[in-house]
């Protein structure tokens, strides 16, 4: 088995770069009796787009700060080019990391969960080890010397996330004959916010990317109504703190999404294009605006996967009385809630859900991220500052978000999404420093 000749016997392994398309390359070549090799591609053309998309969610990255360049607010939202480091020890006193990663790769909390054995990692080692190059490379890490955090988010979390989603989409491709167009299988992220849902879902993207599959990302935040419309909401419930500003039900353009997704899955053939529509939460001092149509990123066809995210998916509308219990004014967003289904829910064939143990941790997470973008865009003010400052900020932002998750989580973590089918559902409980954790 070659997977376990890697493991057991010490390979030489002879490294050397070259160049494609402009593009550096590392391949590697085993003198084992098995060979193989990876390839590091370039970055898709998409990449920079894509950090500057999820730089700009407030998305905290402190699992790389270490010994990463991950995202750099200061320097205007960019990616930092980096070093690409080889996935593999280069010399002999260095083999034993690969059974060390082995090790620490069946570990892992979710390999129960995700039908994974001691021996089917044992024979896709090469697959594990060409991930975690992939992702190496995205985040700006070296290989050779990540620390236990950075080895927990890689090959505890994104991967094993990555190869449900790949199973997912090889049994959504099963039910089609040979010559049929197969419309792209959507997957729906439910999270709350700050729990890293975003940066797992430009994780995912970036490996279906240089995995040769078609892939988009949306985010139910991209379908906020315009400022116009928003205004409108805000006039229509006077005294509702729920719907003031955008966030809860009520304050999305569904028919938008509809006439959306449906485009999006329609997108299985060669040389059929879109344009992705994007939310520009600066705009109007903070309270948000779509974003200008000229900017929106493209997408071409045949589309494998549509990667769908937010706070909310997934929520199911209650009891009037029960939502009135946590807060008199869910009422009218309960009463909302009940359209959301057949705009952003039906769409959705698989689930992922990401539990948290108490909402509360919502605060902390986005009191993160706001003090980071916080001390990056304003140098001129003091620690003090920047923490009184966002933390008046962050109390408010949360406290409209708080009650739909008192409300909802519940029943979103005992049932399921509305018509999610347990084959088709992974609930993953990560603790307070996102990282996944074995759970009920």
């Amino acid at each position: 088995m070659a997977a376990l000749n890697i493991l057991s016997q010490p390979p030489t392994f002879k490294i050397k770069n070259c160049f494609d398309n402009g593009g550096p390359i590392c391949k590697f070549n085993f003198s084992s009796s098995s060979s193989s090799s990876l390839y590091a591609p370039n970055k898709p053309n998409s990449s920079t787009t894509m950090a500057m998309h999820l730089s700009k969610s407030g998305s905290g990255c402190s699992w790389m700060q270490e010994s990463s360049a991950c995202y750099n607010a200061a320097a205007g939202n960019k990616r930092r080019q980096g070093t690409l480091y080889a996935a593999f020890p280069t010399k002999p006193a260095e083999v034993s990391s690969v059974r060390d990663l082995y090790d620490f790769i069946c570990s892992g909390p979710l390999l129960d969960k995700l039908g994974l054995t001691s021996d089917s990692i044992a024979d896709s080692i090469d697959k594990w080890l060409a991930y975690g190059l992939h992702l190496c490379r995205l985040f700006q890490l070296n290989e050779l010397y990540l620390n236990t955090p950075q080895k927990v988010r890689l090959y505890h979390y994104y991967i094993p996330v990555f190869l449900w989603c790949e199973n997912q989409i090889s049994q959504h491709m099963s039910g089609y004959k040979d010559g049929e167009n197969i419309p792209p299988l959507v997957i729906g992220f439910s999270a709350p916010q700050g729990c890293g849902k975003t940066t797992l879902v430009f994780a995912l993207d970036y490996l279906f990317r240089v995995t040769g599959r078609k892939s988009a990302t949306l985010s139910i935040d991209d379908f906020y109504l315009t400022a116009e419309g928003q205004a409108k909401v805000r006039e229509e419930n006077p005294g509702n703190a729920l719907l003031e500003f955008r966030g809860n039900a009520g304050s999305h353009d569904l028919p938008f999404s509809v006439e959306t997704l449906t485009a999006l899955k329609k997108l299985s053939k060669e040389g059929t294009k879109m344009k992705l529509p994007r939310y520009d939460k600066s705009a109007y001092n903070g309270k948000g605006d779509r974003a200008d149509p000229s900017t929106w990123p493209e997408v071409e066809g045949p589309l494998t996967v549509i990667l769908f995210e937010g706070w909310m998916l997934g929520f199911k509308p209650l009891p009037v009385e029960v939502v009135k219990a946590v807060d008199p004014q869910l009422e009218t967003v309960n009463k909302n809630l009940e359209a959301y289904y057949d705009a952003w829910d039906r769409f959705i064939e698989a689930w992922i859900v990401i539990k948290i143990k108490d909402p509360t941790c919502v605060y902390q997470w986005r009191l993160q991220a706001e003090i980071a973008m916080r001390e990056a865009g304003k140098p001129g003010m003091s620690d003090e500052e920047v923490c009184e400052f966002v933390d008046l900020h962050v109390k408010d932002f949360v406290s409209r978000y708080l009650p739909a998750y008192n409300a909802y989580l519940p029943t979103l973590y005992s049932e399921g999404p509305s018509g999610s089918d347990p084959k088709h559902l992974l609930l993953i409980e990560i603790d307070e420093g996102r990282n996944p954790i074995l759970g009920n």
